[in-house]
């Protein structure tokens, strides 16, 4: 008995995150409110910098639409910020660090929209089935 508890300490002490640099990051703000009727917001913040607020409604489609912003530290100490909303016209993050849609990727969307509007479909591997 005694030498299985001894195994199971030394797993544990094995298991415990190596890194001298693991430490608990405290959280500064934590501030949540459900309405109960589908709107919502939460703001969190932490002692490292990561800071998230997100303000949420019931939508047209019943999905929730969301505007928020979440920000983090970088390696190099600068801090990176994306803004965004997700609604009904899908999920829209803006950024400095997102890089830009070259422009032949609005080609080929409207591409796919005339296929889709005049009923081609294709499966999973991209092969044309109609």
């Amino acid at each position: 008995m005694q030498l299985v508890l001894f195994a199971c300490l030394a797993v544990v002490a094995l298991a415990a995150p190596q890194n001298p640099e693991y430490r608990h990051i405290a959280i500064l703000r934590d501030e949540r409110e459900d309405r109960g009727d589908g709107n919502f917001r939460y703001e969190f913040e932490t002692e490292n910098g990561i800071h998230v607020n997100a303000v949420g409604a019931p939508g047209s489609n019943g999905q929730s639409n969301i505007q928020g912003f979440y920000r983090y530290p970088l390696e190099d100490g600068s801090i990176a910020e994306v803004t965004y909303v997700a609604d009904e016209g899908g999920f829209r993050p803006e950024s400095p660090l997102i890089p830009a849609i070259p422009e032949h990727v609005y080609e080929l969307l409207r591409i796919a929209e005339e296929q889709r509007s005049s009923g081609i479909k294709f499966d999973e591997q991209g092969f044309r089935i109609n």
